[in-house]
């Protein structure tokens, strides 16, 4: 991680934690019509977000809005340094992970892998318009989604922001893992014509 990765993410972070109230409420709910209304939206399934902290734009009003037969999970932090996913309703139990983050209480045996989702929404920290992700430095989704940097085979990748987050260009590293699709409360930017052309 560079210097300027880290100057660029301290800045776009106080920015959407900066955001009033009815902006992120507002954000919320504009963010889970254009989810809804993805070309690749799955109808049924497993579809993975996650808890919003630090400013993130919140999924619970896409998780409640989601077709019956898809199975909302929240994403949990693996020891082999990669993710798992564990299916979450609100009220279901959750433990903070090693950053704090809330996580469901499940044993190993019912977590999922990234290749069992139709659909992973990924926080991100900053975006551009090819699809390219700016994300907290950890490295988690890429370790876990490596295995799309050779097809675009499922699960389908959307990143989701505020509108703010949006980047003239990033550039991406090696072990970068670009994004089908980014939403914000603006909308909708398809970016697989840039990752497939």
């Amino acid at each position: 991680m560079t210097d300027d990765r880290s100057t660029l993410r301290r800045s776009l972070r106080a920015q959407r934690r900066a955001l009033p109230a009815a902006a992120r409420i507002g954000g919320a709910e504009a963010l889970a019509a254009h989810l809804l209304a993805l070309p690749f939206a799955p109808q049924s399934g497993y579809v993975a977000g996650y808890w919003a902290m630090d400013g993130e734009i919140a999924l619970h009003a896409w998780q409640l809005r989601l077709p019956k037969n898809c199975v909302y999970c929240l994403p949990v932090l693996h020891q082999d340094q990669t993710l798992r996913f564990a299916p979450w309703r609100p009220g279901d139990a959750l433990a903070p992970n090693r950053y704090g983050i809330p996580e469901p209480a499940l044993a190993e045996s019912s977590l999922l892998r990234p290749e069992d989702m139709s659909l992973i929404v990924v926080p991100l920290v900053g975006f551009d318009h090819r699809g390219h992700r700016l994300g907290m430095g950890g490295g988690w989704y890429d370790r876990s989604l490596a295995f799309r940097q050779r097809s675009p085979a499922p699960p389908w990748l959307t990143g989701v922001a505020f509108e703010l987050q949006r980047l003239e260009r990033l550039d991406a590293a090696d072990w970068d893992v670009a994004l089908d699709a980014v939403c914000t409360e603006s909308g909708i930017l398809d970016c697989r014509s840039a990752l497939y052309a």
